[in-house]
């Protein structure tokens, strides 16, 4: 790691060592999909408030340099959209940290090599759905051909393990689950179903809408014997084993079971809002500061703040639970 000897703990209230920085590229993106905004109407962020590669790479570096962060994630909106994004790949791969990207892999097909050759060392693609007109409604885009395309791409250039991540919504994709574990199974790719959150930019989130994490291992233990791996940390999935070897599977259990007492991660938004939380409500300005002038210790000083302020968990499941303001594409994945 490049921390050096000079790192130390970031720690919240809550006793837990902060070390994962997502970084949100771009609120735009080339899908709609029904879980993360709406069909049409998205106001994009003009170009001059999105943080530019320096200022993305200048936060990432405080960050690893002080605080030992040891994984930073690229998020949009869709990340691959950002022109040269290669470009800010490459520099952030340079401070030595394991660097992943998501993306809905539309146009990956054309870019998973030079991610790649920049210094990407994970990626996770997001395919909810197998079927043509499913998978046309749900991201209101005709792109699934190309999607599985940049899923070939991905494995072509030797990102190993490629991660699938699928929302799953009742009444919509649930009847899937065990064709897109099927998938992963037979593609060697590494599925991992997500509980629909309440990030809908059209307030449609319901809690009867969620298929809990149980319900989705049912389904596949009545497939295929399963058996689950050691407890997950900080990591969002718990994992299960194909009891025949044919690789993993995960749930994302955002809903019914979060993570959040070990959750180990912080949020950049495409315009240089730092989030302690996807749930937050409140948000800290480092593009401002650094665009007055300030220094590093500054900027420092103003993270460790915000870190001061990370909460014990986002209460989904509580009568009090607040939306965000601002839709999932806008908070960065």
């Amino acid at each position: 790691m490049s921390s050096g000897a000079h790192a130390r703990d970031l720690v919240d209230p809550f006793d837990r060592v902060v070390r994962d920085l997502r970084i949100s590229v771009t609120d735009r993106c080339n899908f709609r999909c029904t879980y993360c905004m709406p069909s049409e109407g998205m106001q994009w962020m003009p170009r001059s408030e999105i943080l530019t590669f320096e200022e993305i790479e200048r936060i990432a570096r405080i960050c690893v340099e002080r605080y030992g962060f040891d994984g930073i994630r690229l998020t949009g909106g869709e990340p691959t959209i950002r022109a040269h994004v290669t470009t800010l790949v490459a520099k952030l791969a340079a401070l030595g940290v394991d660097l992943a990207l998501t993306t809905n892999g539309a146009t990956l097909r054309n870019s998973a090599f030079d991610l790649r050759e920049a210094g990407l060392s994970r990626i996770n693609i997001s395919l909810d759905t197998l079927d043509r007109e499913k998978f046309a409604q749900m991201t209101r885009r005709d792109e699934l051909d190309n999607v599985l395309a940049g899923i070939q791409a991905a494995k072509s250039a030797g990102f190993d393990p490629v991660k699938i991540n699928a929302v799953v919504e009742r009444g919509v994709n649930d009847d899937e689950v065990v064709d897109l574990a099927r998938f992963g199974r037979d593609e060697g790719l590494e599925m991992r179903f997500i509980e629909f959150m309440p990030l809908d930019a059209s307030d449609e989130w319901q809690r009867a809408k969620v298929v809990g994490q149980a319900e989705i291992v049912d389904m596949i233990a009545a497939e295929w014997a399963v058996e689950q791996l050691p407890a997950r940390g900080a990591a969002p999935a718990n994992m299960w084993r194909y009891a025949d070897g044919a690789g993993k599977v995960g749930v994302i259990p955002t809903v019914t079971n979060p993570f959040c007492g070990d959750c180990d991660r912080v949020r950049l938004t495409a315009d240089g809002q730092f989030r302690t939380c996807l749930f937050a409500t409140d948000e800290f300005d480092l593009r401002d500061a650094m665009r007055s002038g300030e220094t590093d210790d500054q900027l420092a000083a103003r993270i460790e703040a915000a870190v001061g302020t990370k909460w014990a968990g986002h209460q989904i499941n509580q009568v009090n639970f607040i939306r965000p303001q601002r839709s999932m594409s806008q908070i960065g994945g």
